[in-house]
């Protein structure tokens, strides 16, 4: 058991999963194999989620295969921000619904934590009914969403609004100040 684990608080992982049918089975001595990216928060919890995904694809429960591998799925390049488009289905009080949406983040599995979260906040979507269908990296000149377009600007700047000007020792540091600080320029 995962002791850093809270509940209502979850952070996805990306893994990698691999099975087929049990040897002997209605598929012979070579049965097909089957690989998926899932995301999960433990090993466990992806296998769960591979057999609840392939049941939609292929007629075959967990009890007539074999899981061969679970991989955890690292970032190439953790360290450079990338744009992510996701492509997910949710049911939602009213029905169930396509949608496209776009992460900046710097790993995938970082992006769909951010989609769970944009989900529950803008939709109410609860995490079980979220699926997430796939996810590519975009590059910029293919962003559509303008919420992402703002931050393509090469000369973008996040000037400080409100800089209060602090005494430099505790000695100087006064209760009323004879002039109101300046807070607007920099």
């Amino acid at each position: 058991w995962d002791t850093t684990f809270q509940r209502g608080s979850m952070t996805l992982k990306e893994y990698q999963v691999v099975a087929r049918r049990k040897v002997g089975g209605s598929e012979g001595a070579n049965p097909q194999i089957y690989r998926m990216r899932v995301f999960a928060e433990n090993e466990v919890h992806a296998k769960s989620r591979f057999w609840y995904f392939l049941a939609f694809l292929v007629r075959m429960k967990k009890s007539e295969g074999e899981v061969l591998a679970v991989n955890q799925i690292n970032e190439k390049k953790p360290s450079v921000l990338k744009n992510f488009g996701i492509w997910l289905r949710y049911n939602s009080r009213s029905g169930t619904h396509n949608m496209y949406k776009e992460f900046r983040a710097l790993s995938r599995a970082e992006a769909v934590n951010a989609l769970y979260m944009e989900m529950a906040a803008r939709h109410r979507a609860r995490s079980h009914s979220i699926h997430v269908i796939n996810t590519a990296i975009v590059k910029n000149k293919d962003i559509v969403r303008p919420a992402m377009k703002q931050f393509l600007d090469s000369k973008i700047r996040f000037p400080m609004a409100h800089n209060v000007p602090r005494a430099t020792d505790r000695s100087l540091r006064t209760t009323f100040k004879a002039s109101r600080p300046r807070t607007g320029g920099l």
